[in-house]
């Protein structure tokens, strides 16, 4: 029964695609063309299952892995479960939805957090950036953000893509959260340039960090 509800998913997942759309999230390396709205209204439909969620991620299809990941029930997941996903989450928005959606959730966050912050591989690195920047603003007791701060300047710059957009996104928020470390974040964030050209639209926060940090610290005092 599984299978075969797996299947009609898979073909209703199919029947749902935008070409326009997966067009745009290509350039971002999702490749799907399912309206996330949509995505959400079929999860809302089928509730919490999550020996389907388990199935949907094994399709390696990217919607249904998304939606089996908002179906999945987080604290079921083993941590070796999890350290096995993550490495298979090839789509940006995969990897996104499942370290915000599950493993925040998750007992073995700090522990996983740890692991993946020191792995070789930069898509597994950057999901342990993730998990240590929602620390630097939520808990950061504990956390050597000088250590973090000599990290992001030695390896940024040359860092891979998704790595480095995680590392920026950690130093625009400890310049942010931190006071005391606002100067360093910024001067680090001039000194390397990383995104400093690029195109942000009218109305929205460049991710260039130094820029980033004094509008959102304008916010605070506004």
């Amino acid at each position: 029964m599984a299978d075969s509800t797996v299947s009609e998913l898979l073909n209703e997942l199919a029947g749902l695609e935008d070409p326009k759309m997966r067009a745009v999230n290509e350039r971002h390396g999702d490749d799907h063309g399912v309206n996330l709205s949509a995505l959400r209204r079929i999860a809302k439909r089928l509730k919490k299952q999550h020996a389907l969620a388990r199935e949907l991620w094994a399709s390696d299809d990217t919607a249904a892995m998304l939606l089996g990941i908002l179906i999945c029930r987080p604290k079921d997941f083993e941590k070796n479960e999890l350290d096995r996903m993550l490495p298979e989450a090839h789509a940006p928005k995969v990897q996104d939805w499942l370290v915000n959606y599950v493993v925040k959730k998750s007992a073995y966050v700090e522990e996983l957090r740890i692991v993946w912050f020191h792995d070789h591989r930069p898509n597994v690195a950057s999901a342990g950036w993730a998990l240590t920047t929602d620390r630097v603003v939520k808990k950061s007791d504990g956390l050597d953000l000088h250590a973090i701060l000599d990290e992001i300047e030695a390896n940024m710059k040359d860092a891979p893509e998704r790595l480095q957009w995680a590392m920026n996104t950690c130093l625009a928020q400890i310049g942010i959260a931190h006071p005391e470390h606002r100067d360093r974040a910024i001067s680090i964030g001039e000194r390397l340039e990383v995104l400093k050209d690029y195109p942000t639209p009218p109305n929205c926060t460049s991710p260039y960090a130094p820029l980033w940090i004094a509008e959102l610290v304008r916010r605070q005092h506004t």
